[in-house]
């Protein structure tokens, strides 16, 4: 009984192997809990993994723009061009429940009606390349909001994975054993009880019995003398 200090009732042991089931019960829900998370987890880093080399491709294709049109271009001139974005944005962030996760949803609304209205200037004095850069940039900034989105819900699960982790481990290894443990214990020590009263009850009636006997003994020889 290591680290464990029980008093061997019967009301004891019926809380005991009430806890008990309520520990098995938990340890099956929260095994479940964290083998769905696990799947959802993986399934989000695959998820990850595609847009992330999608987001990635589709910025060297802004950067490579960008390098060209700064070369056509001078300097001045194209932070001129930039100077004044067109389009303001405005991000709202929900949330979305997953296995009892709460993970970010974002969304973003533009000012102006179509998102190819992005130039914040004239064809007629920048380069082809701008135009081609600044147009790759307002398509990948969506999928690096998602990004962002599945990144953080990724990590939120795997921290939400360890805690269910422990959970599971500490109903696995420590308390339901320790119960299982106290529940033998009260049991030995109650049916050791059991045992020692019929004894004693088994001497008194042994002792009665005899106490019988040598009084009709007596009675006997009392009315044959």
């Amino acid at each position: 009984m290591a680290n464990i200090t029980v008093t061997p009732t019967r009301m004891e042991l019926t809380r005991l192997k009430g806890k008990l089931k309520t520990a098995r019960r938990g340890h099956k829900l929260l095994k479940d809990k964290r083998d769905g998370l696990m799947k959802q987890f993986l399934e989000t880093v695959r998820e990850v993994r595609a847009l992330r080399a999608e987001v990635e491709e589709e910025l060297m294709t802004v950067h490579k723009s960008f390098t060209v049109a700064s070369a056509l271009m001078s300097s001045e001139a194209l932070e001129q061009a930039l100077l004044y974005p067109k389009q303001s944005v405005e991000l709202t962030m929900g949330s979305q429940n997953i296995m009892s996760v709460n993970v970010p949803v974002y969304d973003f609304q533009t000012k102006t009606k179509s998102d190819s209205d992005i130039y914040p200037y004239g064809f007629a004095s920048t380069s082809g390349e701008l135009d081609t850069a600044v147009d790759a940039l307002g398509h990948v900034f969506r999928k690096m909001l998602k990004l962002a989105e599945i990144e953080k819900s990724a990590q939120l699960m795997a921290e939400e994975i360890e805690k269910t982790r422990r959970r599971v481990n500490a109903l696995e290894y420590v308390m339901i054993p320790e119960t299982e443990e106290a529940i033998r214990y009260i049991t030995m020590k109650l049916d050791e009880n059991d045992r020692a009263t019929t004894t004693r009850l088994m001497k008194v009636k042994d002792m009665i019995l005899k106490q019988a006997i040598e009084e009709r003994r007596n009675q006997d020889q009392q009315i044959m003398g």
